[in-house]
């Protein structure tokens, strides 16, 4: 065939194909249309959501980045002030530890409860626990770490769950302490740290007057996991006992 030949028969398809369009769309143009809006709509409502989401990860990531400036703000006495006047407490800084935290935690508790399932309000929650455990509420630190484990995955669910066991040690529940602490052991998962989990371990055993137990935990991370950042006070752990 010649090649003017295919080029009118390409022509004539073309034609064809935009004809037969047309005839359908003349025979069923309130289908065409309602498809289109059906669409329309269906985008409008994917680009709302991805637009959603992205601003309020944006507000969560910014209320954590607040709560996260006053917890790490430092702590300065108050300077004297004029005669007859109280002490002036240098702006963005805090009189004691307890102070600062108390400070810390409604905020971590608003992002949160703002956004509870982003990673930004979990790891607040997360936040907001350690800081109810540091200010001697362990009960209440358990509860939000364990709030914390329900509904993340990962690294942040593995810190939630360690955090429920150093929460635990706190408020003196040893034997709870180290029953969840062996549960996490056993699970051999890659977002647990082995080491850490088995200096929490021997620390825990030897709490609850189990120094057996204690020696057994800290002489395997020394075995195991000799280049561990706990090695050496596992060492000396071992030495004490």
């Amino acid at each position: 065939m010649k090649r003017t030949e295919r080029h009118h028969l390409k022509e004539n398809e073309v034609a064809e194909w935009v004809l037969g369009m047309k005839d359908q769309y003349e025979a069923n143009k309130n289908a065409f249309l309602y498809g289109g809006l059906a669409i329309l709509v269906l985008m409008v409502a994917v680009l709302g959501t991805m637009a959603w989401r992205s601003m309020s990860s944006g507000r969560a990531n910014a209320m954590l980045a607040e709560a996260m400036t006053v917890a790490e703000a430092p702590v300065t006495p108050p300077s004297a002030g004029e005669a007859g006047k109280l002490p002036v407490q240098p702006a963005g800084t805090y009189a004691s530890e307890r102070a600062k935290l108390e400070a810390a935690l409604p905020k971590f508790m608003a992002a949160a409860d703002a956004y509870p399932s982003s990673e930004a309000g979990l790891i607040a929650r997360y936040r907001a626990a350690a800081t109810l455990v540091a200010l001697g509420r362990a009960d209440e630190g358990i509860k939000g770490y364990r709030d914390v484990s329900a509904k993340a995955t990962g690294v942040v669910q593995a810190m939630a769950r360690l955090g429920v066991a150093e929460a635990q040690l706190s408020a003196g529940k040893f034997d709870e302490a180290v029953t969840g602490l062996k549960a996490i052991m056993d699970e051999k998962s890659a977002d647990i740290p082995a080491d850490g989990v088995l200096m929490q371990l021997g620390r825990a055993y030897r709490l609850a007057g189990k120094k057996s137990d204690a020696k057994a935990a800290l002489q395997r991370l020394v075995d195991e996991f000799p280049q561990s950042v706990y090695a050496a006070e596992a060492k000396r752990e071992l030495e004490a006992l």
